[in-house]
């Protein structure tokens, strides 16, 4: 027995900040699913992951009925059967793993479901983000509900603020488009929970609250627009910004071997890098008006193309 696939995403921009109101945009990354399924066979990571459903399940069942309604029986006697979530989707990569499994038990056992195919209107989708956000909290301790929102949905989606989400489309993709936007694998797996209490504990500090509003905020928003507007050149511009205030407020969010590759990249305008999700590890998002000198320049690393300009 295998589910429908749901998709990997990227959030291009917004971490962080989206918990403070900046904009945010997230795409779906086809390159990576996930899929329920039953083996009669099932290998050492079904079981472990069959295990964790399991706990999932008892969490499930404490979320409030006025929110959304599961087939808790049906759930928890297909867990029970050795259910899993088969996924090429990397953990503590950034790319939206748990939201996969959230998007397909959701989609599977859920009452009244929401589906991709009615109008979705903002009320729909701000309901679906709500139960998303309780939903996956099981695994983050918090979140926004925004990664199992895209992976259900597969569509873009754009945040103008918490309360102010829309499905958008994004400008067409340039076959032979020489800028790009590309995945770098630092090849450490991250935790989501202890970056985001890193962030939450500098939010005490007046002088980084304001950096974020001042600094971050700003240039994440103008990203955002220069994107969706297809207005490359000042796109590029503000991600060097955004760049260089992440690598000199949010260090501790970068692996420290790639401090002086992310340096090098801000001096040399060969590519910028920015957090994938909550950092620490996993993917590293990067920016490149010319993805033949960006991979000459990182060679030594893994690099996977999600856009071209």
């Amino acid at each position: 027995m295998k589910g429908p696939l749901f998709y990997s995403k990227i959030l291009l921009f917004g971490e962080y900040g989206i918990i403070k109101d900046s904009k945010g945009l997230s795409i779906p990354y086809n390159f990576y699913n996930g899929a329920l399924k039953t083996d009669e066979n099932p290998s050492k990571e079904a079981i472990k992951s069959n295990e964790s459903l399991g706990r999932f399940v008892s969490y499930l069942k404490n979320i409030e009925a006025k929110l959304v309604i599961f087939d808790i029986v049906t759930l928890a006697s297909d867990v029970e059967a050795g259910m899993y979530f088969d996924s090429s989707i990397p953990q503590g990569y950034g790319v939206g793993s748990s939201g996969a499994l959230v998007a397909a038990i959701y989609d599977k056992y859920a009452y009244d479901k929401i589906t991709v195919l009615e109008n979705l209107t903002r009320e729909k989708l701000l309901k679906l983000k709500a139960i998303f956000s309780e939903m996956e909290s099981f695994f983050h301790g918090k979140s926004s509900g925004l990664d199992p929102l895209n992976s259900y949905l597969s569509i873009p989606i754009l945040i103008n603020s918490q309360d102010n989400i829309e499905a958008t489309g994004i400008p067409a993709q340039q076959a032979d488009g020489k800028g790009a936007v590309f995945l770098l694998d630092s090849g450490i797996i991250g935790e989501t929970a202890p970056m985001v209490h890193i962030f939450m504990e500098n939010m005490k500090q007046e002088g980084f609250r304001s950096m974020l509003k001042n600094q971050f905020i700003k240039h994440t928003d103008a990203c955002v627009d220069d994107f969706l507007k297809g207005d490359v050149k000042s796109l590029f511009k503000n991600t060097k910004q955004l760049s260089k205030v992440v690598l000199n407020h949010f260090k501790p969010m970068i692996p420290p071997q790639f401090h002086e590759l992310w340096k090098t990249g801000i001096e040399t305008n060969e590519y910028y890098l920015k957090l994938c999700g909550s950092g620490g590890g996993g993917y590293i998002l990067g920016f490149t008006e010319d993805i033949d000198t960006a991979r000459q320049a990182l060679k030594d690393y893994k690099l996977e193309v999600v856009y071209n300009f």
